[in-house]
């Protein structure tokens, strides 16, 4: 007697990095959303940016602030993120390699500026969001807060 066994369809390593971007994207909403009045943000914005490869850069997420208008890159990585501020590519646990996300961020950065009034280029703070589960060794520049470059942890 044979028996049919079905099995679930393995989903792409694309998919699943996809997904776990999308749940670093939503922790971040989540605290967004406590904001105090008169802040406002966008996230998962879709802006042309004819220097990019797709010809797009999508951005994660846009605090607006009396301070400053904050450029929020989400990243849901596991293990230690190596990196600098010279190196275009950075490392997960000393081999996976993703690019350096504030060279990323600078991008939407400009995309950005291409829509707003030039009063407001100088207002711009990139700030990259790593999630609790992964270990800095990066540049310590990139955790002070009075840069206009800021590594922080989801929960910060």
């Amino acid at each position: 007697m044979e028996v049919a066994t079905t099995s679930k369809p393995k989903k792409s390593k694309e998919y699943v990095a996809n997904r776990k971007g999308e749940i670093g994207e939503f922790n971040i909403d989540i605290q967004l959303d406590q904001l105090p009045n008169g802040y406002r943000y966008l996230s998962d914005l879709l802006l042309k940016n004819p220097r990019a490869k797709s010809g797009y850069s999508q951005v994660d997420h846009v605090v607006l602030t009396p301070f400053g208008i904050f450029v929020i890159e989400t990243k849901n990585y596991q293990g230690i993120i190596y990196g600098s501020k010279e190196r275009k590519t950075w490392l997960v646990n000393g081999k996976f390699k993703m690019m350096n996300p504030f060279v990323q961020n600078y991008g939407h950065i400009r995309a950005l500026t291409s829509l707003l009034d030039k009063k407001y280029q100088d207002k711009f703070i990139s700030m990259v969001s790593f999630t609790k589960r992964c270990t800095f060794k990066v540049d310590l520049d990139y955790r002070k807060i009075a840069s206009n470059e800021i590594i922080v942890y989801d929960i910060e």
